[in-house]
């Protein structure tokens, strides 16, 4: 029999089988309850390939936790990291999201594969299928497209890729397979915003509603919804004019309540215009004793969704196109853009993470003032060449 070839401490040993193919032996680790050395092997059809085979392995064994690397499955792991990791981490609004992920689509396509026998080829075919078939049937769902939008891939993507980033780093896993996979591109949904025209209509229309308020203040600082709709009586200055942006109102597990802001951005103070100190000063008229800016009618904060319900009456009755509650802050953006207001100041008024993020947002406003700018330095330039 011919005896195994010893290599020194830690690099393992090779040997020629019986069948004439070369084995690499190496241990892996040690059992924590008995002490006991796990051994694990290679196997290649010459010597140099058994040897950069077992160099390969040895590598990975020393960066994974061998006792637990065998432990879960890409479910069992999604569980432990939503619970322990990312149920700490992210704001309460998403855990919902990410239960959905987690329970809907990546535990019935990929949740049975063994953690450490993930690959980027999976995932890959796991986010095709969901393009073209991952829609939950549900009755709300009847007669929409049949695959996810890109976004939400992208967005299942993103969680899976923490969960594995983590993985990685309790040594579960040699490396991450999400880390490279082709993604599908997001097709941003066209921004719509409401011209200066039919602002008076949609205002007439608003006002005989009732809800004329909520909307100018709204149109007049861009607020996002859930701030919007989280405001309190404390946070507004009339007397100094200014109200400060502190919490945000959400719906989670079907409960309209106070959450967190988005951002640390999120939290801001904006100075308010003369005009909207006199309508807030109406509001609080109308409102009394109600701690709530915009309260509804039981006392508590309004809905997101009955707001949007509410915006998509008053457009239709004031003739207008149907727009999205967030194309309101489009509108003021652009509106506040387009009269001189530098992209600085309407990023720190948004809240947006930088300036540049505002840039990319708005650039088609930015392009538009810019060859207005170079239109009058031409007319200023020009005179010269007469």
């Amino acid at each position: 029999m011919r005896m195994a070839k010893k290599r020194a401490n830690g690099e393992g040993s090779i040997r020629k089988r019986k069948d004439g193919r070369w084995e690499g032996r190496y241990t892996a680790g040690h059992d924590p309850e008995t002490g006991k050395a796990i051994y694990k092997n290679v196997l290649g059809k010459t010597q140099a390939e058994v040897k950069e085979k077992l160099k390969q392995a040895i590598g990975e064994a020393q960066a994974l936790d061998i006792t637990k690397a065998g432990k879960y499955t890409v479910g069992e792991w999604m569980e432990v990291w939503f619970q322990d990791y990312a149920k700490i981490k992210v704001r309460p609004s998403s855990h919902q999201t990410y239960q959905g992920y987690i329970h809907n689509h990546i535990r019935p396509n990929i949740g049975d594969i063994p953690l450490e026998k993930l690959t980027s080829l999976d995932l890959q075919k796991f986010y095709k299928k969901l393009l073209t078939t991952g829609r939950v049937d549900r009755v709300e769902a009847k007669g929409q497209p049949k695959g996810l939008s890109a976004k939400t891939v992208r967005n299942i993507h993103q969680i899976l890729s923490s969960a594995l980033k983590l993985a990685q780093e309790q040594r579960l896993i040699f490396t991450n397979p999400a880390e490279g996979c082709a993604l599908p591109r997001v097709e941003h949904q066209e921004m719509k915003t409401l011209t200066t025209v039919q602002l008076a209509s949609f205002f007439r229309e608003a006002r005989e509603s009732g809800v004329f308020e909520l909307y100018y203040l709204e149109l007049a600082t861009g607020l996002r919804r859930g701030e919007l709709l989280g405001l309190k009586w404390e946070d507004v200055d009339l007397k100094r004019g200014d109200l400060r942006v502190r919490r945000q109102v959400s719906r989670i597990n079907g409960e309209v309540v106070e959450a967190p802001l988005k951002t640390k951005n999120a939290y801001r103070t904006l100075p308010l215009a003369e005009d909207t100190v006199s309508v807030l000063k109406e509001q609080r008229k109308k409102v009394g004793n109600s701690p709530w800016v915009f309260p509804s009618p039981s006392g508590g904060p309004i809905s997101p969704d009955s707001v949007l319900h509410m915006l998509h009456r008053v457009l239709k009755r004031a003739g207008l196109p149907k727009v999205r509650f967030h194309d309101l802050r489009h509108t003021f953006a652009t509106l506040a853009l387009q009269n001189g207001v530098d992209v600085k100041t309407v990023s720190s008024i948004l809240g947006h993470f930088s300036a540049g993020f505002t840039l990319d947002a708005y650039a088609h406003v930015t392009t538009t003032a810019q060859r207005e700018a170079a239109k009058k330095m031409d007319g200023v330039l020009g005179q010269q060449l007469l």
